[in-house]
């Protein structure tokens, strides 16, 4: 039997900085290295600059996409999955991870993070909400990567 690989949600804006977006890309590279499982919203910004970090690293790429055409996922994504759900994605997006990165975002990913907190699922945030919740404040896209890891590895 085969040991399931570990998946790593990154969620943030669709429209963030440039150092937001540098970031997201080498979340994306670490995470595939560490050969674990990239899972986001399948569109643009962090999203995308994630996606593009893990593919080009040949990592996997999963986009859980709002819409009901998977031609709208951006051009990293190897498994896009279509919903048909608008926002209401973000919960099958916390469901399905074993941790979540947040960097940046918007309403979008305040609800990502709610869902997270409900689901009991480890927040690891950089430069994103401050909030009254367990969100684990790190600087780097390493150190993100690195607690992520350490948090769902047994």
């Amino acid at each position: 039997m085969t040991e399931r690989k570990v998946i790593i949600a990154v969620i943030g804006g669709s429209r963030p900085d440039k150092e937001s977006l540098e970031i997201a890309e080498q979340v994306g590279k670490l995470i595939a290295q560490r050969n674990a499982i990239l899972i986001t919203g399948g569109m643009g910004g962090i999203m995308l600059a994630a996606s593009k970090g893990a593919h080009e690293t040949n990592g996997l790429v999963i986009g859980i996409l709002p819409g009901i055409d998977k031609n709208n996922a951006n051009k990293y994504v190897d498994i896009p999955i279509v919903t048909g759900v608008g926002e209401a994605r973000n919960s099958i997006i916390t469901r399905t991870c074993d941790c979540a990165i947040a960097i940046d975002g918007s309403y979008g990913t305040l609800s990502e993070i709610a869902y997270c907190m409900i689901y009991k699922k480890v927040v690891i945030g950089i430069n994103t909400w401050k909030i009254d919740a367990p969100i684990i404040e790190v600087k780097t896209a390493q150190e993100a990567v690195d607690r992520a890891m350490k948090e769902v590895m047994p």
